[in-house]
């Protein structure tokens, strides 16, 4: 019999693998920063690896992108957690 890992089994990541997280949120608010130190409580020894910025249009707003080294959905779920319930971040995806 097969034994079953319910973590696992709701969804098609294969752990550890590399996942980028992305944050948005307006210029001015500090969303690199912010994204670093969220990274660096739930995946440490990825939190030096290099971000990607993109500036909007105007320049109001920004996305940051980050590669994790994900090992559980579990840990991608208390990142997006803190990310969304985070004041500064207006979506997290």
């Amino acid at each position: 019999m097969t034994e079953s890992h319910p973590e696992q089994d709701e969804t098609l990541l294969q752990f550890p693998c590399r996942f980028p997280i992305k944050a948005m949120g307006r210029t001015e608010a500090g969303i690199e920063t912010i994204l670093i130190e969220i990274i660096e409580r739930h995946a440490p020894e990825s939190s030096r690896q290099p971000l990607r910025s993109r500036p909007s249009r105007n320049g109001n707003w920004v996305s940051v992108t980050v590669e994790i080294e994900a090992h559980s959905k579990g840990q991608l779920d208390a990142i997006y957690r803190e990310l969304s319930a985070h004041a500064q971040i207006t979506c997290a995806f």
